[in-house]
């Protein structure tokens, strides 16, 4: 089989279309299942089932692992929360896809912009790094300054169930060693 990683979802769709062996997205810019699939794993592992588990995703949700959480949760029956500021949230046709597929596993899905109360009762707080590889740095003061207010730290881990896990999918720039998270610092 091919695994295939890159930029355009519709690229791995076409190879898909013409490939004599299997092809599955290991990751493009819509989503990133193979991610999903592993971070589910580790879900279950952790808490025994995905059954009653609130996922939420905190920061940037228009793009692979935003869209990917979403379908995976709904297709798992999950409760799955994007808290994201006005402008970042999955794309209307994408979320009119999942609530149908939520109608049929019971899934819940919500779209809320107040992080305190996003991570009420959570189990799994998730984000992603807030610049995604192969953007411009003309992009990056403004998706700071509009994200900053979605940091997962301490303070909000805190509001989520006593139990609650972090998740992120990698790689994360907690501090100002490698080169991209320096010029993310100086954008900010």
């Amino acid at each position: 089989g091919i695994e295939y990683r890159g930029f355009g979802q519709c690229i791995v769709e076409e190879l898909a279309q013409y490939a004599s062996v299997p092809v599955w997205n290991g990751l493009t810019d819509e989503f990133h299942p193979t991610q999903i699939l592993a971070d589910f794993l580790t879900i279950r592992e952790h808490f025994g089932s995905l059954e009653n588990i609130h996922l939420v995703y905190m920061g940037d949700a228009r793009f692979n692992m935003g869209n990917s959480l979403m379908v995976g949760c709904a297709k798992m029956g999950m409760h799955f929360t994007a808290c994201a500021p006005k402008g970042y949230f999955p794309d209307a046709q994408l979320v009119a896809e999942c609530q149908a597929i939520a109608a049929q596993t019971g899934a819940t899905l919500d779209f809320i912009s107040d992080p305190a109360a996003a991570v009420q009762g959570a189990n799994v707080i998730y984000t992603d790094i807030w610049v995604s590889m192969g953007e411009p740095e003309s992009v990056w003061a403004e998706r700071i300054a509009a994200l900053a207010p979605y940091q997962v730290n301490a303070a909000l881990m805190a509001k989520a169930d006593p139990n609650a896990i972090f998740m992120h999918c990698l790689p994360a720039y907690h501090d100002k060693r490698p080169p991209s998270a320096t010029r993310c610092a100086r954008a900010s």
